[in-house]
C-alpha cells in the first residue's frame, strides 16, 4: 500500500512539473510532425499542397482515401522506402522511430486540399 502511494504521488508531482512547463525528459512531449519531418529533410522532395520529386502530401492523403490502414502502410513506406518506375524513389528512413513514422503518417492523412497552399 505504501509503494501504490509513493507512485501515486509521483504520478501527481510529475503532472504539476509538466504543467508548468518543467517536465523531466523523460516526460518531455514528442516533437509534433511537422518538426521531425523538417528534421529529417522530407520537404526537400514533398510539400504539403504541390509536387516536387515526390508527390504532394495532399496527393498523398486523397490517394489513401479512407483506407483503414492507410497509416501503418504510409509508416512503414516511410522507414522502409519504395522504389516504383520512374527514376526517382523513396529512400528509407529507418532512423525514424515506429512511433515518429507513424506521426508523421497521420499528420499526412489530415491532409486536406483546401488547407495546403498551392503555387
Amino acid at each position: 500500500m505504501r509503494i501504490q502511494a509513493l507512485s501515486s504521488k509521483r504520478l501527481v508531482a510529475t503532472c504539476l512539473l509538466a504543467a508548468a512547463g518543467l517536465a523531466p525528459a523523460a516526460v518531455a512531449a514528442e516533437p509534433d510532425a511537422r518538426t521531425v519531418m523538417l528534421d529529417h529533410k522530407c520537404y526537400i522532395c514533398h510539400e504539403d499542397g504541390y509536387p516536387k520529386a515526390g508527390p504532394a502530401f495532399v496527393d498523398v492523403a486523397a490517394a489513401y482515401g479512407r483506407d483503414r490502414r492507410a497509416a501503418s502502410h504510409i509508416a512503414e513506406l516511410i522507414r522502409r522506402g519504395q522504389h516504383g518506375s520512374s527514376p526517382w524513389h523513396m529512400p528509407p528512413h529507418p532512423e525514424l522511430t515506429p512511433a515518429e513514422a507513424r506521426r508523421i503518417a497521420l499528420y499526412i492523412l489530415a491532409m486536406r486540399p483546401e488547407a495546403a497552399a498551392r503555387p
